[in-house]
């Protein structure tokens, strides 16, 4: 059975960030899987989003308290991820977001785990000490300003942007991202001059 993701709206201010999230989601919720879709396995349900739409300018910090927007990434392809400490389903994810920038990260991809705890860095550092998690950045969104600019609705949720900062695809709920099927999906991406994921070319045809 699948595990589902954990809502985001015990943490959500209900009345203005329903509305907010409302709003953007008709702008950034991404179109039904097509047949012939090249994501398999682990990211069967990863959903491409077509055309490409900008990354919102939201800020957030890192866990030097330094203020970033995600257009501090761009030339990377960057695989943004929703999650917090208290998401049962992100906590198992995490280590194998870990081991991807392990072997992935550097110039031409990273991994942007995204914290949408409360209490910041002082709840994540412990956190990411306890699990071994080194190889991943500390990234804190504690006002879930990013993630209602994507009208995310659940955790974990994850999005891939392209080089040019945008948005290109989705999954919502975790997946095993060092999996090789994942690594596939992601150094698609990274090999695309135009990072954008063509479904058609994958459909296989009986000409």
């Amino acid at each position: 059975m699948s595990v589902k993701p954990v809502t985001l709206s015990i943490v959500l201010a209900a009345a203005v960030a329903v509305g907010l999230a409302a709003a953007r989601f008709i702008e950034f919720a991404p179109p039904p899987v097509a047949p012939g879709a090249p994501a398999v396995g682990a990211v069967a349900h990863f959903t491409p989003i077509d055309p490409p739409r900008p990354a919102p300018d939201a800020a957030f910090e890192d866990g030097d308290g330094r203020r970033l927007t995600l257009a501090d990434f761009r030339g990377r392809v960057v695989l943004l991820n929703f999650w917090a400490t208290w998401c049962g389903p992100c906590v198992v994810e995490m280590p194998s977001l870990d081991r991807l920038q392990a072997r992935l990260g550097g110039a031409d991809f990273t991994v942007v785990a995204l914290s949408q705890d409360r209490g910041g860095a002082e709840v994540v550092a412990p956190f990411y000490r306890r699990l071994g998690l080194a190889g991943l950045g500390v990234y804190l969104d504690p006002l879930n300003r990013v993630a209602r600019a994507f009208a995310v609705q659940g955790l974990p949720t994850t999005i891939i942007l392209d080089r040019q900062g945008r948005a290109v695809g989705a999954l919502e709920g975790p997946a095993e991202w060092d999996s090789p099927e994942a690594m596939a999906l992601v150094e698609r991406f990274m090999g695309e001059k135009s990072s954008v994921i063509s479904i058609q070319s994958s459909v296989r045809t009986d000409d």
